[in-house]
This record gives structure tokens, sequence and C-alpha cells, in this order.
């Protein structure tokens, strides 16, 4: 079983490989009301309760990073991924509220 420092990228890693020109699939799980307040530019909406039947839409070789407002829904959707063949996924820890605080503060938060 995966701990949680394996499941989960923080934010300022994330960063610095989005700086470093490396581009994960951004996976946003949210529901399509948050993800119409913000989102990552380029990110695939595929809310959590539709994930299960909408993997196929996905790469499992494709290096993944999936997000949602605190990090709990992506955490969970995470686990399903990885227990689908999914290799290279990662939650964004503290989803986009703490990217938004501590990385972006453009971003608007909720």
């Amino acid at each position: 079983m995966s701990t949680r420092s394996e499941l989960e990228i923080q934010p300022e890693e994330l960063l610095r490989r989005l700086d470093s020109g490396e581009r994960p699939v951004l996976l946003d799980v949210r529901r399509p009301d948050e993800a119409a307040i913000c989102a990552f530019e380029g990110s695939v909406l595929i809310p959590l309760h539709e994930l299960g039947y909408r993997m196929d839409e996905l790469d499992p070789d494709q290096p993944t990073v999936v997000y949602c407002h605190h990090g709990v829904r992506s955490l969970n959707a995470t686990v399903m991924l990885r227990e689908a063949g999914f290799v290279n996924v990662r939650s964004l820890a503290g989803g986009v509220d703490r990217w938004a605080a501590e990385i972006d503060p453009a971003m608007p938060r909720y």
C-alpha cells in the first residue's frame, strides 16, 4: 500500500516541474461549477463521481497530477487510478486552495 507522501505532490514540486518544462496531465476532479471559478490552464475536467466510467479518456502511461479544492477528492481519485493501473499519478497536496495561497495569489479562491 502506498503512503500518503507517495500519493501526493507538493505545490512547490509541481511548480518546479512545470517551470522546467514538464507537462503532466492536470486532472481536475471537481464539479464544473468549481472549475468555472478557477482551474489550471489546459487541465482535463472529469468530476470524481464520473471518473470510474471515464478513465478510458486518460492515458495510464502519461504522468498525471490530480487536483481538487483541498486535496481530499484528488487523493481518492489518485488511489482509484493507481488501482486501475495508472503508475505515474499523484494528487496535488492541499488542492487549488493551497496552490492559490502559496504559489499563485492571483488564482481566485473559494
